[in-house]
């Protein structure tokens, strides 16, 4: 069985991750997204939340599975027995840290990293930027998932 990771803090997922998520589903037997838990950031999501709308969103891939870890990432690799992370790329200035961590996983743990360049209609999105625009009252439709933006809406609007 071919497996790959596609890790990420998805806070909130973007029509970007999605992108990245269901192109790795055709080429992979079974893609796990790991969203990685930061103890040092504050979330606008709980690890639970996101892990949800993750499910959510990605259910109509049946070769999809949703975990998060803590740690370095090429422990969860090796714990899972997955050879390849794979890693979306928006900008040159997106490849110049991602290398540095493909060279490092590889010299770690013998573990993959495969790029894959964002479809032009998703290389301006983050995570970051949409809450941004969401939380001066912009129109993120379109760019995030339906239920996804419906969370972020409210979620928005308590704060």
């Amino acid at each position: 069985m071919r497996r790959v990771v596609c890790p990420g803090s998805f806070d909130p997922v973007t029509n970007g991750h999605l992108d990245i998520i269901s192109r790795a589903s055709r080429l992979f037997d079974e893609v796990v997204v790991a969203v990685l838990i930061n103890k040092t950031k504050q979330g606008l999501f709980t690890i639970d939340e996101r892990i949800a709308m993750l499910g959510e969103v990605t259910r109509e891939y049946g070769n999809v599975k949703i975990d998060s870890w803590h740690g370095l990432l090429v422990d969860f690799c090796r714990q899972n027995d997955i050879p390849v992370i794979v890693k979306g790329l928006r900008a040159v200035s997106d490849y110049e840290y991602e290398l540095q961590m493909a060279q490092m996983n590889h010299r770690m743990a013998g573990v993959e990293t495969m790029f894959m360049s964002t479809n032009p209609l998703y290389s301006y999105l983050s995570s970051s930027l949409m809450k941004e625009i969401v939380k001066y009252g912009g129109d993120v439709s379109g760019l995030i998932p339906e239920l996804v933006h419906e969370r972020l809406v409210e979620r928005l609007q308590e704060k």
